[in-house]
């Protein structure tokens, strides 16, 4: 990408709406915005205030294609940290594009993905941290999603990592030092103050690891899988969270024999339902392929909602599902489980079970929707989303895990190498190396491939 031409880009949706915005950054922004732009006032833009909004018209020599307002940012006081130019004009395409057509005429440049948060990036307005956390707020399509990229575009995470790799530095530059006068045998580095930052930055990392695993679920939606023998009603519990008729229902067994999927939003966190084919013995091909499925979504979900047809004598429960509810416990230790007692309505009193009694367990009628709400309030209780009402930090980002994963295998080879008395100069080894993956995270410290690779996933505009 290159830095000292002047780029134009819709910032806004494409499409009919009341207006659009256009951004333009760069060196030339000002002057070429000043040879089309008149001001209704009369006014220069080399002569307006930063952040100031003017009234005005774009013209094309003597056409005037649209009354807009036009909003400066002189450098470095603005989001890419160049001078900036943003025209709010009126929403149709074709004004759009003979205006953006216009500025590209007089010397400016179509933007690539992401190159005015690139700019930033480079012109440190932001880390890499934060600019990737640009392309997750606008992606949040939830509460917490939206909670966790506004924490990160606000340096949380970066402030942590930063600390951290400063301290490291200070550390690294005091056994370098050592180096340096190893003939005359001077210690300058406090080792035992030494183990104590290991052991801080090890907590800290541990925990920014173990984050991943919620961060991720609350990023992608939490999966949930809906699960049960042929016709206990999975598929009318489906339709009744989503409001719609998303899954085929039918007395007739095995109606289901594909997973479906779809999404819900509860107490601001997005889960991910799945409606899964009926778990019995069949001889039925097909059907066959569709409960293997089942299994591997199981193994793929953090809650598992079991349901079990209410109505049914005990005798019938206990031949069969009790066993597959021990197994996916078994075999999926981590899943949380909830016994869904469904067709409560077509009893007069429910016999709880106490097959199930190491189990979570809610009472409802996916017909008629009593119990919806406390089943609702057990997924949400089950899920940790503590962390994100407290404004901890949460790592979402597979990029940052994998670099966390790696300091953290360093800094547990300096703790060895302290602990069997290894030389400095093999802890420097390590200590650099925990010192780069920080760095990478950050973005001080990347490759033009890294950036582009980063960048070329956010919209164009932004």
């Amino acid at each position: 990408m290159i830095q000292d031409d002047t780029i134009v880009a819709l910032a806004t949706p494409s499409g009919v709406g009341a207006i659009g915005v256009i951004r333009i950054s760069g060196k030339k922004a000002i002057s070429v915005a000043d040879k089309i732009f008149s001001s209704v006032v009369n006014r220069s833009l080399y002569n307006q205030k930063t952040h100031s909004v003017l009234l005005g018209h774009i013209n094309d020599g003597d056409r005037i294609i649209d009354e807009v307002l036009l909003s400066l940012f002189k450098g470095p006081k603005s989001y890419t940290g160049e001078d900036v130019i943003e025209i709010s004009c009126h929403g149709s395409h074709y004004i759009q594009s003979e205006i953006i057509q216009l500025f590209i005429r007089n010397g400016c440049r179509a933007a690539n993905p992401g190159e005015f948060t690139f700019r930033a990036f480079l012109n440190g307005k932001m880390d890499l941290i934060q600019a990737e956390s640009v392309a997750d707020l606008i992606a949040s399509d939830s509460e917490s999603s939206h909670k966790i990229a506004l924490q990160q575009m606000r340096g949380g995470f970066s402030s942590k990592i930063k600390g951290l790799r400063e301290e490291l530095i200070n550390f690294a530059s005091l056994i370098e030092l050592e180096l340096d006068f190893s003939d005359e045998d001077v210690d300058f580095a406090d080792l035992k103050k030494f183990q104590l930052l290991l052991d801080r930055i090890s907590n800290v990392l541990k925990y920014l690891i173990e984050s991943f695993a919620s961060g991720s679920v609350i990023k992608q939606g939490v999966p949930i899988s809906i699960v049960g023998e042929p016709n206990v009603g999975k598929s009318t519990l489906l339709n009744f969270l989503l409001n719609d008729e998303k899954a085929i229902v039918s007395d007739i067994a095995g109606t289901t024999r594909d997973a479906i999927e779809d999404e819900l939003i509860i107490d601001g966190v997005k889960f991910r339902f799945i409606d899964t084919a009926g778990i019995r013995q069949t001889d039925d091909e097909v059907e066959s392929i569709g409960i293997k499925k089942t299994f591997k979504k199981i193994a793929d979900s953090q809650v598992v909602l079991f349901m079990i047809d209410s109505s049914k004598s005990f005798d019938d429960i206990l031949s069969s599902q009790v066993s597959y509810v021990h197994e996916i416990s078994e075999k999926n230790p981590k899943i949380q489980i909830i016994i869904v007692y469904n067709k409560v309505d077509l009893i007069d009193n429910f016999d709880f079970n106490e097959a199930f009694k190491n189990f979570e367990y809610v009472k409802l009628s996916a017909k008629t929707g009593n119990g919806i709400d406390i089943l609702k309030k057990k997924i949400t209780c089950l899920v940790q989303t503590g962390k994100i009402k407290n404004n901890d930090t949460i790592i979402t980002n597979a990029r940052h895990y994998e670099a966390l994963l790696k300091a953290n295998d360093c800094i547990n080879n300096v703790k060895d190498g302290l602990k069997n008395e290894i030389s400095s100069d093999l802890l420097a080894i390590d200590i650099r190396q925990a010192i780069y993956h920080f760095g990478q995270i950050t973005g001080e410290i990347s490759s033009d491939d890294l950036l582009g690779n980063i960048f070329s996933k956010f919209c164009i505009g932004k």
